[in-house]
């Protein structure tokens, strides 16, 4: 279903779920996109959709990955405006395990690569993940909770 996210009244947001993936050191996972910048896995909320199943979709269509895990909690709540400045953005992160990182590439996933949040800042990012680097902080986090 194609959507025209250029007509969202600027008292909206379009809201997408995100996945959390840590590894052992507690460092986040972000996918490559073909339109050049790292991003959070995950996508925009279809409505009527439960939170596990948009990232449970989301993940089986940009990595071919299986998600076996999804907390009941958000880990991290984001609103930025997108690039170019047409409509807001809300991202709701939640800590996410995956059976395993053997992805199928797609355009919205060319690569996967574990980021600590120094390794992260020196990266082109999409303008939500910029904002959730400034946010995310590891200490709330177990080490290997949700690594794959």
């Amino acid at each position: 279903m194609a959507k025209n996210i250029s007509v969202i009244p600027n008292c909206f947001y379009r809201v997408s779920v995100k996945a959390l993936i840590l590894d052992d050191q507690k460092r986040f996972l972000l996918t490559w996109e073909d339109k050049g910048f790292w991003e959070l896995p995950g996508g925009g909320l279809d409505f009527g959709e439960k939170s596990f199943e948009c990232l449970a979709r989301e993940i089986k269509e940009e990595m071919g990955l299986e998600v076996t895990q999804v907390n009941d909690r958000p880990s991290y709540f984001l609103t930025v405006l997108h690039r170019g400045g047409q409509y807001s953005i809300c991202n709701i992160l939640y800590e996410v395990k995956v059976n395993n990182l053997n992805f199928r590439p797609s355009a919205e996933c060319v690569e996967l690569r574990f980021f600590t949040k120094a390794e992260a800042a020196k990266e082109n990012l999409s303008i939500n993940v910029v904002e959730f680097v400034k946010l995310y902080n590891p200490d709330n986090h177990q080490p290997g909770e949700n690594s794959v």
